[in-house]
């Protein structure tokens, strides 16, 4: 297995862990107060624009993905620091996010980033 296949693998493991975390956690756990199906579509919502490009390896999907792992490492936090009961759910979802971060980046990284560089070579259009 490659490097750039187990980082890909880290990456596919923090995003659709974070999306069953939230379901779970939103669904079984501890219901919310507000209607279930809002506070599904604000949480695990902005997760799902990013689905077919994470799944079909595209470099651009996981740069967006990561950027978005930052607000669910904040939630995760904020959760773990205010609600007592859900300390161990928030410490999931921010190294979940984590990963997701670190891992999406990387895969970027591994891909010669969002943009492909050219080479010495190729026209400039």
């Amino acid at each position: 297995m490659s490097g750039r296949t187990l980082i890909r693998s880290a990456a596919l493991i923090g995003y659709f862990g974070l999306i069953a975390l939230l379901l779970v956690w939103q669904l079984w756990l501890s219901p919310p107060q507000l209607p279930t199906a809002f506070v599904l579509l604000v949480l695990v919502g902005p997760l799902l624009p990013v689905l077919r490009g994470m799944v079909q390896g595209r470099a651009k999907s996981h740069f967006w993905a990561s950027i978005l792992a930052l607000f669910y490492c904040v939630h995760g936090i904020g959760e773990a620091y205010a609600v007592p009961q859900e300390r161990l759910l928030g410490a999931v979802e921010i190294l979940l996010s984590i990963d997701l971060y670190a891992a999406g980046l990387l895969y970027v990284r591994l891909c010669g980033g969002v943009i492909p560089r050219r080479g010495k070579d190729d026209e400039v259009s």
